[in-house]
């Protein structure tokens, strides 16, 4: 399952560049949630599934969602709408299983402490990234408003993976999911009204962005997500996300003729030694005999 969703969700940003063309990146995720909610709703119908217990839970969901729906997803159109290329966002974002792994060291007893390969890891990540940033600053690709956006959409994600982790007891996924866009819907909504004067074009390629966002990422990954981190892999998650950005930047190569310069490639391979550092396990300890 985790390789699936991996696989779901390095598609994500290759859709974002896809659609960009033909919506504004608020009313693009407003109408996402708002059908992705429909959708879930009538499966919910169909399966009869529970809706979670308790107001203090369904506060819970709704936090989650307006973090890893409103907040991740709405830095990510943001970032790619204001020019970065969808192999450079996917780096940006995927420092996450990073920021994850130091935050359970340092929020953990002490024996989960950082470990000398994680910083040597969390340097050699930050290092991979500059080394793509520091290229792409010289073409305009990267400025310092799309990487703010970039940053937000990291923290989003960090802060609602752990979150939900924390606070979020187990329910049905349908249900659940239903109310993190419905979360996500109440955020996105207002503010896309408020910012975007950009008109949707019915384009071909919207409509297929639309479609693969909803039925794959929405109702596919999302879910996928949820179960993952309710069932406790996050860890097997986070140590295959960093497959993410690779996977990104080749598609965004074929598809949307983003270079592939040498600095880039070095920075990818970088990025994925630290992230893998950061978060492989320690060796058991051998047993006695």
């Amino acid at each position: 399952m985790p390789w699936v969703f991996v696989l779901i969700w390095s598609t994500g940003f290759i859709v974002a560049r896809y659609g960009m063309p033909y919506a504004p990146p608020l009313k693009f995720l407003a109408l996402r949630y708002a059908l992705s909610a429909l959708c879930f709703l009538v499966w919910i119908v169909i399966g009869r599934a529970a809706w979670p217990q308790g107001a203090r839970q369904w506060g819970h969901l709704a936090v989650t969602g307006a973090l890893m729906h409103g907040v991740y997803l709405g830095g990510v159109w943001a970032a790619v709408k204001a020019g970065m290329g969808a192999g450079t966002i996917a780096l940006i974002v995927g420092l996450q299983p990073v920021l994850t792994a130091i935050w359970v060291s340092v929020a953990m007893s002490t024996e989960h402490r950082v470990t000398p390969r994680q910083w040597l890891g969390l340097l050699l990540g930050f290092v991979g990234l500059a080394l793509v940033v520091w290229r792409k600053l010289g073409v305009g690709e990267v400025t310092g408003w799309n990487f703010g956006l970039a940053v937000l959409a990291l923290v989003g994600i960090t802060v609602g993976t752990l979150y939900q982790k924390r606070f979020v007891e187990p329910c049905d996924v349908r249900t659940a999911n239903t109310v993190q866009l419905l979360a996500a819907l109440l955020l996105t909504a207002p503010l896309a009204m408020l910012l975007e004067q950009e008109p949707i074009t019915p384009h071909p390629h919207f409509i297929g962005a639309m479609v693969w966002s909803v039925l794959a990422l929405t109702l596919g990954g999302s879910s996928l997500l949820y179960l993952l981190i309710q069932r406790g892999a996050a860890t097997q998650v986070t140590s295959l996300l960093y497959l993410v950005p690779p996977c990104t930047a080749v598609m965004a190569w074929l598809l949307f003729d983003e270079a592939l310069a040498v600095p880039t490639l070095a920075g990818l391979a970088l990025t994925a030694v630290g992230v893998a550092l950061v978060v492989r396990a320690p060796a058991a300890p051998p047993r006695a005999r």
